[in-house]
């Protein structure tokens, strides 16, 4: 063999080795670009190209969002619940069994259910799911002798894994704390940095109304629980590496909010108001010395965590927004009248149940004859009233009620930003101010007036700043801010941040502590022997004013009918709003007979 044929043969060998090299190397370069690739370079889908890969193999479930939760004033759980449940994640049918194949047989059984339907829900999932039983709307939750059988079962892809529950069975004080869903227009406003970094996903749950939407970005927490269960292309389990777990390391979260309200008395309070049938309407307990938020009922009621595709309406919370007060507005307009010196207590009206103008009434046929201020206010006579709001301007009318905390928001609010938030902070972001006028008038109006002095024509208030108003009398005018929450706290029980109890400044002042004992004495007469005599007897002895408000719905005519007040009368406890909202226009005022029960409830051993 000749030297020249080894030399090429050699080189042969060379340039297919080197061939091989650059291919081997080639191949490196792009496994190395598409590791170190940025994102754009990935699918529309992921920003990694490992995240792809994984995603083909890979199936997740959340077992905890990692929000943060509520307890009540006292550290009862509100919210968040740990239990077992069923999780099943999709793999062929013939994948399934892991040993016995009558296992699937003794699953449906232990849960009761036929084995071809449990079997019809496995075939059909796309993606993981925990069993629920049917119209539930969540996990079904194990009994432990449930879990006993199901944890000798060997099938592939299903296992008993501890969910957390967002609101517990236990769990009534849903319109107060507001609700969780599905809110992409939400998300986009408030975490517009964290999608763009893809963080979050426009799929992931958030903060839809009350204290759940205004502390959202601290309840948010560090991320969720996860496990993940590993198949390969064909959806069979990737043996021993099936089950990942993936929680948060963060001991600082998730926090946890403590609220103001009292979780036995708003479970009290809300079992009693649909055993009374309240189909529209509101109840505000407040604390009277400190006009903290004891318990907040809103009708019509909703299931919770249903934010998404159901009328806004159902969800709105009737506690914070502005209705028509009718004759409840008659302590504005007497405040109004004694801190004007417009009227003397001694004074005598005379009501022969027709005002003469304005197509004005009374709601008594025949009037109340001759009687004083006092005798006025317990019998809600709206020939006095009508009087009396004559005597003012309009301004006089509208400053009276901002310094009694009325056509105002005047739930808890940071003056400055929040700083945990970086940003002034409401605690409640849906509260209506209201308004005694839609807009101040220019020019006197006589009529104008009147409807406004009974509480009438553009008047609006809420049933929070009713509540409020009560105690602000109690309090000798000084009005006060209604807390929801009082502190939040880290994971680890330290203190985040302090919600302090904080007055509310008008910017004209507070009327006098003369006007507000007038108005309370009336108020004791309206139980004593006017509107409100039918609930003199009970538990406490309560105060309070009654109030129908005339309203059109849908074009006919209905009623809000009101009852506010406070008891026990010489040491005041709580301070009550009830509103029954678009009632007939012959039926009793049902919001003076809530008005005694929700007392009477509060006044229970215990309470």
């Amino acid at each position: 063999m000749s030297k020249e044929w080894r030399r090429k043969r050699q080189r042969r060998v060379f340039h297919a080795l080197l061939g091989m090299s650059l291919l081997l190397a080639g191949m490196l370069l792009r496994l190395a670009w598409l590791q170190l690739a940025p994102a754009k370079t990935a699918s529309a889908e992921s920003s990694h190209w490992k995240t792809e890969s994984v995603a083909q193999r890979e199936r997740e479930l959340v077992l905890d969002s990692g929000r943060g939760d509520f307890v009540d004033r006292h550290g009862l759980t509100l919210t968040g619940e740990t239990y077992e449940a069923l999780a099943v994640f999709p793999l062929q049918a013939k994948a399934r069994p892991a040993g016995d194949p009558a296992d699937l047989t003794r699953l449906a059984a232990a849960l009761g259910v036929p084995e071809e339907r449990l079997d019809r829900w496995m075939k059909s999932l796309k993606e993981p799911a925990f069993w629920q039983a049917e119209g539930a709307g969540r996990p079904l939750k194990l009994t432990a002798k449930q879990v006993e059988v199901m944890r000798r079962l060997r099938l592939n892809g299903v296992r008993v894994l501890p969910y957390r529950n967002r609101y517990p069975d236990g769990f009534r004080a849903k319109h107060a704390l507001g609700y969780v869903s599905q809110h992409p227009e939400l998300l986009r406003l408030d975490y517009a940095l964290r999608l763009r970094e893809r963080t979050m996903k426009l799929t992931d749950l958030t903060g839809g109304a009350g204290l759940e939407r205004s502390l959202d970005v601290l309840l948010q927490g560090t991320g969720p629980t996860t496990v993940s269960y590993f198949t390969d292309g064909a959806d069979k389990p990737m043996h021993g590496l099936e089950w990942r777990l993936k929680r948060p390391t963060n001991p600082f979260y998730p926090i946890r909010v403590r609220t103001t309200l009292d979780r036995t008395v708003q479970n009290r309070l809300e079992a009693y108001v649909d055993k009374e049938g309240l189909r529209e309407g509101a109840v505000v307990v407040l604390d009277a010395d400190t006009a903290d938020v004891v318990a907040m009922i809103s009708r019509p009621d909703t299931a919770p965590g249903r934010g998404a595709g159901t009328r806004t309406e159902d969800y709105a919370n009737r506690a914070v927004r502005a209705a028509t007060p009718g004759s409840i507005f008659k302590l504005v307009t007497e405040a109004a009248a004694l801190e004007a010196h417009a009227v003397d207590e001694r004074e005598l009206f005379h009501c022969g149940g027709d005002y003469g103008r304005y197509g004005l009434h009374c709601w008594k046929r025949g009037g109340h004859g001759n009687l004083t201020l006092q005798d006025a206010l317990a019998g809600s006579c709206n020939v006095a009233f009508a009087t009396l709001a004559e005597r003012l301007d309009a301004r006089q009318l509208d400053v009276t009620a901002e310094k009694l905390g009325i056509g105002e928001q005047v739930g808890w609010a940071s003056a400055a930003p929040f700083a945990p938030l970086d940003r002034p902070l409401r605690l409640l972001p849906e509260e209506e101010g209201g308004h005694v006028f839609a807009a101040l008038p220019t020019v006197r109006d006589g009529g104008q007036l009147a409807q406004t002095g009974i509480g009438q024509r553009d008047v609006r208030l809420s049933p929070l700043q009713a509540a409020n108003l009560v105690v602000t009398l109690l309090h000798g005018g000084l009005v006060q801010e209604p807390r929801l929450a009082s502190e939040i706290r880290y994971g680890t029980g330290q203190l985040l941040a302090g919600i302090p109890r904080q007055a509310w400044p008008s910017r004209y002042g507070q009327v006098s502590r003369k006007t507000t004992e007038t108005i309370l004495r009336g108020m004791e007469a309206v139980v004593a022997y006017g509107t409100g005599r039918s609930i003199a007897e009970g538990r406490w002895p309560v105060a309070g004013k009654s109030g129908t408000a005339q309203v059109m719905q849908g074009g006919t005519e209905r009623l809000n009918q009101w009852f506010v007040g406070y008891g026990p009368v010489r040491s005041p406890r709580y301070a009550v709003a009830v509103l029954a909202e678009n009632r007939g226009v012959r039926t009793s005022n049902q919001a003076t007979r809530l008005f005694r029960g929700v007392m009477d409830i509060l006044a229970a051993p215990g309470q």
